[in-house]
């Protein structure tokens, strides 16, 4: 077992927090944020002292339609420094890349022409030399770059440590724990960080990160979790809002962490004047039982999400359903 990183009332100066909220929170409602929104949130970020603020997606707009979808589904560099100016002061700026959705060749220009910071590549595991060559592109175009791997309890341990070794070769800083199903527990989570970073010490240079999801309620928990044994990236979102379940939830994050630079009052001003007014207006995200009846059986939770949708409250036949497919 590894050494516990700290402890309670420790100031681990590696840990770097990421605001995901418009781009997992985009997924609830197809990116459609108005701009008083968004700028409140950055507001809200950079006074809390969140490190870095995800936009959302540089998806193809061959592959998505532009008029179906809100800007930070593109996040097109103007429309970012119409909300975040020079940056002076503020958070780092990320947004994701998955692989097979992104013209990341022509849509993603040198960092010297943008006001993005960071790409983050996502990808599964039977696409990562593609993931690669994305990130190596990133890195000649001079961003910071993470990689995602999604899916991972879907994995088995050796595929893990094959993508983990092409991964530690290439130039990618920052290699994130996704629990994209909201199915592992914090032992789990334990062990998979132990196993990247025993075998990501073997190359030595990389941080660890962790996006849990909360279809069981343990996105927090994994979160600290990861945290306690030396991973250093920890992504939140506003209220928990993202795809289904939703996500740790950032006002517990920064509550939690003892760091005298990160500040919970704008995050709770934030949720009261933008958060609630947007569940208020239908908005759907976080824990319900569909969500965490997928979490359990390790499945997507595309079904869950539809029934959610739909008002189904039959949960003891969704249930059977699940053990069916």
């Amino acid at each position: 077992m590894m050494e516990l990183k700290g402890n309670l009332l420790s100031v681990r100066e590696d840990v770097r927090v990421l605001d995901a909220t418009l781009r997992d929170g985009g997924l609830c409602n197809d990116f459609f944020f108005t701009d008083e929104f968004v700028k409140a949130l950055y507001q809200m970020n950079c006074a809390a002292g969140v490190d870095y603020m995800e936009m959302g997606y540089k998806a193809s707009a061959r592959l998505f339609a532009p008029e179906k979808f809100g800007k930070w589904k593109f996040c097109k560099d103007e429309d970012i420094r119409a909300i975040v100016g020079d940056n002076a002061n503020g958070p780092k700026i990320a947004v994701m890349a998955d692989v097979g959705r992104c013209d990341y060749k022509t849509d993603i220009v040198p960092k010297a022409e943008s006001p993005i910071d960071m790409i983050r590549v996502a990808t599964y595991i039977d696409t990562i030399p593609e993931a690669v060559a994305m990130i190596e592109d990133a890195h000649a175009k001079g961003y910071e770059t993470t990689c995602n791997i999604m899916a991972i309890s879907k994995c088995q341990e050796s595929d893990i440590k094959i993508a983990l070794g092409e991964l530690a070769k290439s130039p990618v800083q920052t290699i994130y724990v996704v629990d994209s199903y909201g199915s592992l527990y914090p032992e789990e989570i334990r062990r998979v960080a132990e196993l990247y970073m025993n075998t990501l010490d073997q190359f030595g240079g990389k941080t660890l990160g962790i996006h849990a999801h909360n279809n069981q309620q343990c996105a927090f928990a994994n979160t600290i979790e990861a945290l306690s044994i030396g991973v250093s990236f920890l992504d939140g979102t506003v209220c928990g809002m993202g795809r289904g379940a939703g996500n740790c939830t950032l006002e517990a994050l920064l509550g939690f962490l003892k760091n005298p630079r990160y500040d919970l009052n704008p995050v709770l001003h934030f949720i009261r004047e933008y958060m609630l007014p947007l569940k208020a207006s239908g908005v759907q995200w976080g824990y319900d039982i569909p969500y965490l009846l997928t979490g359990l059986l390790d499945q997507h939770p595309r079904t869950a999400i539809a029934a959610t949708k739909n008002g189904d409250t039959d949960y003891a036949g969704f249930y059977q359903m699940l053990l069916e497919d």
